[in-house]
């Protein structure tokens, strides 16, 4: 029998699931939005959301490991054990993320003990604010050379750390962070 997801170490889940970079999917808005539509579905009535595509596949023409990031934000009042409870019977599985904002949550869905299977999502789940990941993504929708420099770095870090995504994304983050300075000094 294989070994559970959430009980793999980080060396298991890198040899399942290398890094793996493809050029932008026209197909990935259509995808995300109706994958938005499902998660809706599953919560809005219980829980008031507000859902945002985020990540590599929200940036026309941008490289991207093929997995759909959305970021969820539910109010601090949110009953967690019921939006848990609503998104597994979608598939997602439950991934406790203490280092994480609260409410320390993120979902996936389109992974097993055996690989990928299927389009991946991520849902990061926080509570209201202003975050980073937004202010990133919009500063590469309108900004090519940051969107240049940003993919040759991604297909960099993916052939150096294939089978290491702490790696992978621990070299992203100087990156990240230096562009998102930039946006918000831009946004004033």
């Amino acid at each position: 029998m294989a070994k559970e997801l959430n009980n793999m170490t980080t060396d298991e889940l890198g040899q399942l699931f290398p890094i793996i970079i493809v050029d932008y999917n026209p197909h990935w808005p259509e995808l995300a939005s109706a994958e938005t539509g499902n998660i809706l579905a599953a919560v809005e009535n219980d829980i008031t959301i507000t859902i945002e595509h985020i990540g590599s596949t929200a940036v026309p023409g941008l490289c991207a490991k093929p997995t759909i990031d959305f970021l969820l934000e539910v109010p601090q009042t949110a009953n967690c054990d019921l939006l848990i409870k609503k998104l597994q019977r979608i598939d997602y599985h439950y991934i406790p993320k203490p280092e994480n904002p609260p409410p320390h949550m993120m979902f996936a869905k389109g992974y097993s003990e055996s690989g990928i299977t299927g389009q991946t999502f991520h849902i990061h789940v926080r509570y209201p604010g202003d975050w980073d990941e937004i202010v990133f993504r919009d500063y590469l929708l309108k900004n090519q050379k940051a969107l240049d420099e940003y993919a040759g770095l991604k297909r960099e870090l993916a052939e150096r750390f294939k089978n290491d995504r702490e790696k992978y994304t621990d070299n992203k983050t100087e990156f990240i962070k230096e562009v998102t300075r930039i946006a918000r000094r831009q946004e004033k």
